[in-house]
């Protein structure tokens, strides 16, 4: 990872599906300064928690047989919603000319998910993305594992 560069300005997003950390290079490319200008937090529990009923059960025909239907994953559902929302905030601030470029850094589903929301305004300002979920680390640690 540490061959990524990143400008004076330029943004870094860290993802997962419950918190995003938007950081901005005050240094350049050569001795980076990140600096949290903004965090978002989500809730979302489990999904145990989110729902309430038992998976649901289907007659398979005539007889007494009957399949379970897997019940729905409302941990997953936020996740997605919440890689929605960074995509649109995203778009948002590239569409006000708020950053010229951007590396995203987010756990593997949250990344999928962003690719697949992203508009093309923000694609073609991304220099680089990270699957890998480091919205625990501190801004040091961020600094040194994503620009070396």
């Amino acid at each position: 990872m540490s061959d990524i560069k990143l400008n004076n300005n330029g943004w870094l997003v860290i993802a997962d599906g419950e918190k995003a950390l938007f950081l901005r290079n005050d240094g350049d490319e050569k001795f980076p300064n990140l600096t949290v200008f903004r965090e978002f937090e989500h809730e979302n529990p489990a999904t145990r928690e989110q729902g309430t009923d038992k998976p649901g059960r289907l007659n398979d025909g005539g007889g007494s047989h009957r399949s379970a239907v897997q019940e729905t994953d409302w941990h997953r559902i936020e996740k997605d919603r919440f890689a929605h929302e960074i995509a649109d905030r995203l778009y948002k601030h590239a569409h006000k000319g708020s950053f010229s470029e951007i590396v995203l850094v987010a756990a593997p589903a949250v990344l999928g998910e962003l690719r697949k929301e992203m508009h093309k305004e923000v694609q073609a300002k991304i220099v680089a993305d990270v699957s890998k979920d480091l919205t625990g680390h501190p801004v040091h640690e961020i600094e040194k594992l994503v620009l070396g």
